[in-house]
């Protein structure tokens, strides 16, 4: 009976430290094609669609690879609709990466809550390069007219949530650092 008293005791001490979550980059099902993107609200987890956008989904990951998105604010986040970032450039929505622009890889894929898409320049459907938004909602006007590039996994919405609001946006919240999950540390 001490014995047992004593093994419960040990187990309600130990609880705390295993409960806690593991340190280092999250379990994800694709890691290659996984966005872990650190922000000052917290971590957002994109699932990147590779079967449906692949030169769009090979563009954030080169982008995140050369740290391009590293410090980039969310410049135009409009509640209820989508928070947009990736102008590694000007910071401010005026901007591209060194790469050229992407044709358009339109799906049927419909931009929900969670869906990840490619903003472009105006009317021109290829003109994708470097900036991307979250969706807050139903857009499906959007539907057709801008490349699905992925998904957020899990709890990123609620992070995506807590963004400043404001085009342009006052202090912006920031990517801190963006990263493909197969090559965090």
């Amino acid at each position: 009976m001490i014995r047992m008293l004593a093994l419960v005791a040990a187990l309600l001490v130990a609880a705390p430290a295993f409960a806690q979550a593991p340190k280092g980059p999250p379990a994800v099902a694709n890691p290659q094609n996984t966005l872990l993107i650190d922000t000052t609200q917290g971590r957002i987890i994109v699932k990147l669609r590779n079967d449906i956008a692949p030169a769009h989904a090979a563009r954030l990951k080169q982008l995140a690879r050369d740290k391009f998105y590293d410090g980039v604010p969310f410049h135009r986040v409009i509640a209820g609709f989508m928070a947009q970032t990736g102008d590694g450039q000007n910071g401010n929505g005026t901007g591209n990466s060194k790469y050229p622009d992407l044709k358009a890889e339109f799906s049927n894929v419909p931009f929900k809550r969670g869906i990840v898409g490619m903003a472009r320049k105006g009317d021109s459907n290829d003109s994708a390069n470097s900036q991307f938004f979250i969706v807050y909602g139903d857009a499906s006007f959007l539907n057709g007219q801008y490349t699905v590039i992925g998904e957020v996994l899990g709890s990123g919405m609620d992070v995506v949530d807590k963004l400043k609001k404001g085009e342009p946006v006052a202090n912006p919240d920031k990517m801190l650092k963006v990263q493909v999950a197969a090559d965090a540390k």
